[in-house]
């Protein structure tokens, strides 16, 4: 599973920087309505999302041992084969469940490449998970703390929750009013 993971983080970044690294601080901050989010927003609210998971991805790393909720939790499977299997489907929305990874208004032209920096710690991170069972770890949800899900749940739901805000990132370039003509070249 970790190298297709790795393989799957590395195009999401390629897809990333191909797609946004030319847009101007203009268009990655434009905003299609008020209730919407920029594509800057997008990559922001990833790298937040990310650095969250970071610490739990680090424990495991460590050898932290699943603590008594992780290794008796009876919804582990179920939180996880959730989220796994809705975040693939764009038409339904998630409240973002803490204001911490809530992206500000305005973000700063250099989003795409600390997306890009984010990545590599990210990608590092699940190199030094190989060796360890995917299937018998446990994490915590570090937004929900009721929720657990196997580390390769995790692992999963990090991906596909990318793969969703590009995808949603890319619908704002497509909307009226979104102008290529600014672009940087």
């Amino acid at each position: 599973m970790e190298i297709k993971t790795i393989e799957q983080m590395n195009e999401i970044t390629a897809d990333v920087r191909s797609t946004f690294g030319m847009l101007a601080p203009e268009q990655l901050n434009w905003k299609p309505s008020e209730n919407e989010w920029s594509v800057a927003q997008c990559l922001d609210h990833l790298i937040k999302t990310n650095s969250e998971m970071l610490p739990a991805i680090d424990a495991k790393i460590a050898g932290a041992p699943n603590t008594f909720w992780e290794k008796w939790s009876p919804l582990t499977g179920y939180f996880g084969r959730f989220l796994v299997n809705s975040l693939p489907v764009d038409k339904k929305k998630f409240k973002v469940p803490s204001k911490s990874i809530a992206p500000p208004s305005s973000i700063p032209g250099d989003i795409v490449d600390r997306f890009a920096d984010n990545q590599s710690v990210v990608i590092e991170k699940i190199v030094a998970l190989d060796g360890l069972d995917w299937e018998r770890i446990v994490v915590t949800s570090p937004f929900m703390g009721l929720m657990t899900y196997r580390l390769s749940d995790g692992i999963t739901i990090l991906v596909e929750h990318e793969k969703r805000h590009v995808r949603q990132a890319k619908r704002v370039m497509e909307r009226e009013g979104f102008s290529m003509a600014t672009a940087v070249v």
